[in-house]
Formats: structure tokens, sequence, C-alpha cells
């Protein structure tokens, strides 16, 4: 949701819990009539809806949770990409955090009377984003230069994020928004085979997440 929307706004907004690795969970709101599109767009790997209502209720349950459960309410792209290299391998295992943290949540006190809670359902967005069917990426394109370029199969797509097979190398992660103006042409135009940007390798990363 952006974050000059207008506070008086009347459309009934959702609050939900995201995860999107292992100690990766955020909070956050969407208009009900968007359905889980937010969720989507954030690459998150599952969710399940908190509770809806008037749109400032549902910032005020955002902030208890960030208050309260120290829930974040943003998280970075790159730590995003990082963890989403060593995924559990079982719906059950990504929904586990989702399902402790809502659960905590719905039994703290100060929750607005106009925000409906509703029960912890995980949606599981593995196989949606073909997460079930490539291996995991070893980094992530970092900028494109002049002369460089960027080709391969397209394994996986998470929000922004193509996950691109590079032949011997794997895969890497190629963020949609780094594109924006710059050419797409046949690999075969580009004159340059497999990968030449500069790319960031999750391994490092990871140490620091868990």
């Amino acid at each position: 949701m952006a974050a000059d929307t207008i506070a008086d706004d009347p459309r009934p907004y959702r609050v939900y819990l995201a995860w999107f690795g292992p100690g990766m969970v955020k909070v956050g709101i969407t208009a009900v009539e968007r359905g889980s599109a937010r969720l989507l767009e954030q690459g998150a790997v599952c969710f399940s809806w908190l509770g809806a209502g008037p749109l400032m209720a549902a910032r005020r349950t955002e902030e208890l949770l960030r208050a309260t459960l120290r829930v974040p309410d943003r998280i970075a792209y790159a730590e995003k990409r990082a963890v989403r290299a060593a995924l559990p391998g079982t719906a059950d295992e990504r929904a586990a955090e989702v399902r402790e943290l809502h659960a905590r949540a719905v039994a703290l006190t100060g929750w607005p009377e106009s925000l409906r809670p509703e029960p912890c359902e995980v949606t599981d967005h593995f196989r949606v984003f073909g997460l079930d069917r490539a291996t995991a990426a070893f980094g992530e394109v970092v900028e494109l230069a002049p002369g460089g370029a960027v080709s391969g199969e397209l394994v996986s797509a998470a929000g922004p994020d193509l996950h691109l097979a590079v032949g011997e190398r794997g895969v890497v992660v190629l963020d949609t928004r780094l594109i924006a103006g710059w050419e797409l042409v046949p690999p075969a135009a580009s004159g340059v085979d497999g990968l030449t940007f500069p790319v960031r390798e999750f391994t490092q990363e990871q140490e620091g997440l868990f």
C-alpha cells in the first residue's frame, strides 16, 4: 500500500503476515479488493490474512505488531533473494512461522474494535513462483552496464525477480526493475552469451541472516 494513501479511504483493508524464508516474516496491509496481488508483487513465499476492517484500524493493528512483537513492515529485496536460495522443502515447514506468529498476534490486547480477526489459513506460493522446479540461485545481478548481457532460461519468478539458468554457472536472479530503459534482444544479437553483468553471490549474505 502506498504510504501517501489518504487517511479517509473508505475501502476495507486487510492486515497480513507474509513469510519470505526462515526468520523472515513481515506485517502489512492491502485493500481487500486487491486480493493477494500485493503478496505476489512482494514475492511472499507464503502468507495468511490476520484481520480486516477500515484503513486506520488496519494501520493501528500493523503498528501494534511492530511495537509489541517486533514484526517489521519492510524487508529488503536483497534479503528476500538470499534467503530464497535455501527454503524449506515442505509447505508445513514454510507455514510454521506464520502460524506461530498469527497465534501470538490474535492473543494481543489492544486490537481496534473495528478490525475483524481472520483465521490462520496459509497460502503457499512456492509452486506459483516455480520455485519447486528450479535449483537454488547462486547470486543476483547487481547492475546493468553497457556492453554486458544476461541470457538464460527462465526457471522461476517471484515478485519482480526472474530466476534465470545461465548455463554452467547455475541460476542467477535478475530484478526486472533494473531493466527499465534497457533494450531486450535475442541472445545471438547481443554478441554475448550467458552472464557478464556483475553478480553478488548469496553465500556470505546468508551467513548474516541465520
